[in-house]
């Protein structure tokens, strides 16, 4: 079984955006040191923070993606099966992104803020756009 093409197509969403994001956090990041360089360094460690961040936050969305597919091509007998996968799935991407918040609170070479960030965004694209296509259908 391969990827779907929705799922594809819903992780290029998905990458695009918090890309996109990730890089506004780090625009942010350039400003505030210019203003106030003190408070907001402006090094390396924004830009190893902002990737991984973005790889963790696509990466499970893209885990989270493979699982509802493999789920909706259970029958309707299997739908214990369906849930249990589905609560595994959750329960280990969580997991994955609380590994990756505790990483980047104590590896030096990570900067906290933008490691962070990307990992709100994917739930944030799917809400605008959800509410944008929802006025679209009006």
């Amino acid at each position: 079984m391969g990827v779907q093409e929705a799922v594809k197509k819903e992780t290029s969403f998905i990458l695009i955006g918090t890309s996109v994001a990730s890089i506004l956090v780090i625009i942010c990041f350039f400003i505030l040191h210019q203003v106030v360089p003190s408070y907001a360094p402006f090094d390396y460690t924004v830009f190893v923070g902002a990737a991984g961040g973005t790889i963790v936050a696509v990466g499970n969305f893209f885990w989270m993606g493979l699982t509802v597919q493999k789920i909706a091509g259970m029958n309707q007998e299997e739908d214990d099966r369906a849930r249990s996968t589905m609560a595994v799935s959750l329960r280990y991407r969580t997991l994955i992104q609380l590994v990756w918040v505790v990483i980047a609170i104590f590896v030096p070479a990570i900067n906290l803020v933008t490691g962070i960030i990307p990992l709100f965004i994917p739930s944030f694209l799917i809400k605008i756009r959800g509410i944008l296509s929802a006025r679209k259908g009006r």
